[in-house]
């Protein structure tokens, strides 16, 4: 389930990674992904950076077909509370988790004006709001570009994808934001990450909603006791529970096989997308 060391890059400024059921998590908080997502923009491809809840990490664990679409990740960074208290009994020491919503806000407020932002996901309205809050916050920040429409399940825009590649082609954003849920935008992600030149792409599922005020979010001491799960489903219990049921269940599942396997201290990450996960 968990490596005994934190898995360095060649770069010693690169955040080290501790594995957990299967998936490598950068250990890092809001600034050091932010100085982390900046570096990989500034690289000579792009790159992609998924923010991981306990679905994300169940999925790769359990379905080869979404394993081989998460390949196309550089970093998975934990932004769930129970997978923070995995890499912190693995000696991780983080004091929070760099969630995927919060990070959004912490990026685009701290956001320098050589630093370019398109945005991908989320209704026409919800993009108005974003750009009205956060440029009264930064005045500086640069949002070049947005897409925002449908998304199928296959990663394709409709007729609107051409152009969005276009548009990224053209304006070479370092930052890409994805908020088109989970597993449409690792889809498309996947899809569109060869294409482009550079930049980097950050998977944040409904940080677009609740940053434009758009969808509520769970109350701070539900987040800190890990219930943030428990809120969304109260909210949306049509559309949620079955997801829930069947990715919390297997996460537990798979947590209770590795610590009766004694395997709490696992085996070296592994980004091979045809690597057999652990079972």
């Amino acid at each position: 389930m968990l490596s005994p060391e934190a898995q360095h890059r060649d770069d010693p400024a690169t955040p080290r990674e501790i594995e957990c059921l299967g998936t490598p998590l950068t250990v890092t908080d809001h600034a050091g992904a932010l100085a982390l997502c900046r570096r990989l923009a500034t690289g000579p491809g792009p790159a992609a950076v998924e923010f991981c809840n306990t679905q994300i990490v169940t999925l790769r664990r359990s379905d080869p077909d979404y394993r081989r679409t998460a390949a196309c990740f550089d970093r998975f960074i934990p932004d769930s509370t129970p997978l923070l208290w995995l890499l912190n009994s693995a000696g991780a020491g983080m004091k929070d988790r760099v969630y995927g919503p919060a990070f959004f806000r912490h990026a685009l407020i701290h956001s320098p004006e050589t630093v370019t932002h398109y945005l991908l996901g989320g209704s026409e309205a919800c993009g108005r709001a974003l750009v009205e809050r956060f440029t009264v916050l930064n005045p500086g920040l640069r949002i070049v570009g947005s897409f925002h429409g449908r998304c199928d399940l296959e990663g394709f825009l409709g007729p609107d994808d051409d152009r969005v590649l276009e548009d990224l082609g053209r304006l070479k954003p370092d930052f890409i934001w994805v908020g088109l849920g989970t597993p449409k935008q690792q889809h498309w992600i996947a899809r569109v990450k060869p294409l482009l030149e550079r930049g980097v792409l950050l998977s944040v599922g409904q940080a677009f909603d609740v940053n434009a005020g758009l969808r509520s979010d769970a109350p701070g001491w539900m987040q800190r006791f890990g219930l943030t799960w428990l809120y969304r489903l109260a909210s949306e219990p049509r559309r949620l529970a079955g997801r829930y049921l069947r990715h919390n269940s297997q996460f537990l599942g798979y947590l209770l096989w590795d610590l009766v396997r004694g395997q709490v201290h696992g085996r070296p990450a592994q980004r091979d997308a045809a690597a057999t996960p652990p079972r």
